[in-house]
């Protein structure tokens, strides 16, 4: 029997004064883009931010449905949004938060994990993310697989 270890380490700001001018901005459009969620039934907005390879930045926001499964988490609302409307673009960060007072930034569903890795597989190259809490402060994951150390692959559907 073998031990399988997966170690992770993040970095908690207490605000963005040491991110990008780049950075920042995508933090202030994932706040913006709460302004359009629609959660009537949890009243939990998310909002979410991509920055593009070629500096554009994709908002998207939580989508619920009172059938629930058939709404949409803010993060895959943005890849998705930024996969068709800017296919074969880069995406090299996302920044996601909630109007909802946490300790703790938020932290992205298995779902929009799986979504983020797949992405990530897809163009080879890491995203970033900036996870945002209601109080200003930051958690920093480089490679957005990170937090799906197990992601399934498309790879083995091919077999």
């Amino acid at each position: 029997m073998d031990t399988i270890s997966i170690q992770l380490q993040l970095t908690r700001h207490s605000g963005t004064d040491n991110f990008s001018v780049e950075e920042q901005m995508l933090i202030k459009a994932a706040h913006e883009a709460l302004s359009s969620a629609y959660a009537p039934y949890s009243q939990f907005q998310v909002g979410a931010a991509l920055l593009l390879e070629d500096g554009s930045i994709v908002k998207g926001s939580n989508q619920e449905n009172a059938a629930y499964p058939s709404g949409l988490c803010a993060e895959r609302v943005a890849f998705f949004s930024a996969g068709s409307q800017h296919p074969g673009k880069k995406i090299m960060a996302a920044a996601v938060t909630t109007s909802y007072p946490m300790e703790h930034p938020i932290s992205p569903c298995g779902a929009c994990r799986q979504v983020m890795a797949e992405y990530e597989l897809k163009q080879q190259t890491p995203i970033k993310l900036l996870l945002c809490s209601h109080d200003g402060s930051v958690i920093v994951v480089n490679n957005s697989r990170d937090l799906l150390p197990l992601y399934f692959s498309g790879e083995w559907l091919k077999k």
